[in-house]
């Protein structure tokens, strides 16, 4: 595989992403613990555990061996916490509350994106250019 320089740099920031995000959930874990959906258990636990697993895929996109792995484990996350963020928009906009939905509509729409840039920047997947 050829690990180009934009690659490198959107693996980087893609760790930064999810150390931050991983900080988040254990930092704001009750804030978190507000819009897990009401079917999953242990709430607390799953957002605790989440943050576990967004640090560890952080640190294991660091290293080759375990890059591509760490790339589709993230991907694979990112997919299973997008009920978390439907519901955390259903709560907002239906409470008239929460965060608006300029910020909502783009958060999901761009999971799609999320799962893809773990996938490209780990090297997990390949991009072919058009010869």
């Amino acid at each position: 595989m050829i690990d180009t320089r934009v690659q490198r740099t959107g693996r980087w920031l893609l760790i930064a992403f999810y150390a931050l995000a991983g900080l988040g959930h254990l930092y704001f874990t009750q804030a978190m613990v507000r819009i897990v959906p009401a079917w999953v258990p242990q709430p607390r636990l799953v957002v605790l555990v989440t943050g576990l697993c967004e640090l560890a895929g952080a640190a294991a996109l660091v290293f080759p061996r375990w890059r591509k792995s760490a790339g589709w484990a993230l991907a694979a996350y990112a997919l299973c916490v997008w009920p978390a963020n439907v519901q955390h928009a259903i709560n907002d906009l239906s409470h008239g509350n929460g965060l608006p939905i300029w910020y909502h509509v783009p958060r999901l729409a761009l999971q799609p994106l999320i799962i893809w840039w773990a996938l490209w920047a780990s090297g997990a997947v390949r991009v072919r250019r058009a010869p």
